[in-house]
């Protein structure tokens, strides 16, 4: 009986053991990718999308066409499907 105690003991020690280790393993990963990351946004920055200013002019130009291909979009809809 006091064998299998002390299996049992030892079993729980190599478990202990084992998930101490995989989690010391997966907490230094998280910490180097963290670290790679600031290296990487530190020397490679991203550089910020250029968009091209549009005129105020263009703005109702643009919204009426948009309007006008909503139009015909849903015309052409009702007409195939009757």
């Amino acid at each position: 009986m006091a064998d299998e105690v002390n299996n049992v003991a030892e079993a729980l020690k190599f478990m202990v053991l084992g998930m101490g280790v995989v989690f010391l393993f997966l907490l230094i990963l998280v910490k180097v990718v963290e670290l790679q990351a600031k290296l990487i946004a530190k020397y490679f920055p991203e550089d910020a999308p250029k968009t091209p200013a549009t005129p105020a002019g263009n703005s109702a130009d643009e919204e009426q066409r948009k309007v006008a291909a909503i139009i015909a979009a849903v015309t052409e809809f009702r007409n195939k499907k009757s």
